[in-house]
Order: C-alpha cells, then sequence, then structure tokens
C-alpha cells in the first residue's frame, strides 16, 4: 500500500512541507512542476497557497482541480537526514 498524504504546510516560496501516513516527512518545491493547461493559474503564488488535503485523493488539490499524484510527491520529498 502506497502511504497517503496527510499533512501539508506552506514553507516558503513554492515549498511545502509534506506529512505521510507513514511518518516520512519532508519538503518538497514544486515550482518546476507548475506547466501545462490545469497548472498555469498555480504560478499566482495566491492560488498556489490556496493548496488543501483532500480527504478522499489523500493528496494535495487546489480550487481549479489541479492535484499531484502521492507517489510523485513522496517520491519528491527531501527529507532531513
Amino acid at each position: 500500500m502506497v502511504p497517503y498524504l496527510v499533512d501539508a504546510r506552506h514553507v516558503a516560496g513554492y515549498v511545502l512541507r509534506l506529512r505521510f501516513s507513514d511518518g516520512v516527512e519532508g519538503e518538497v518545491n514544486l515550482i518546476d512542476e507548475i506547466h501545462g493547461p490545469i497548472f498555469e493559474p498555480l504560478k499566482d503564488r495566491d492560488f498556489f497557497l490556496q493548496f488543501q488535503v483532500q480527504p478522499k485523493l489523500r493528496t494535495l488539490v487546489w480550487p481549479n482541480g489541479a492535484d499531484f499524484a502521492p507517489e510523485f510527491l513522496r517520491s519528491s520529498l527531501r527529507v532531513a537526514a
């Protein structure tokens, strides 16, 4: 079973601190991932900050329907040693 996202907090810019169901947490910088029509609105930082952890999908979502797969987010984490 793939761990799912349980918490997300804004750090700075487009960096979020994420925590997964297995206790792993770290930071992910999404600045290089927000391209394409669905992600274009996320380039507006105020809109980007409207992210939520969607309880059914168990990942990050935005009001326009943009989301990132939890597997992608987990693989992109920078975990402090």
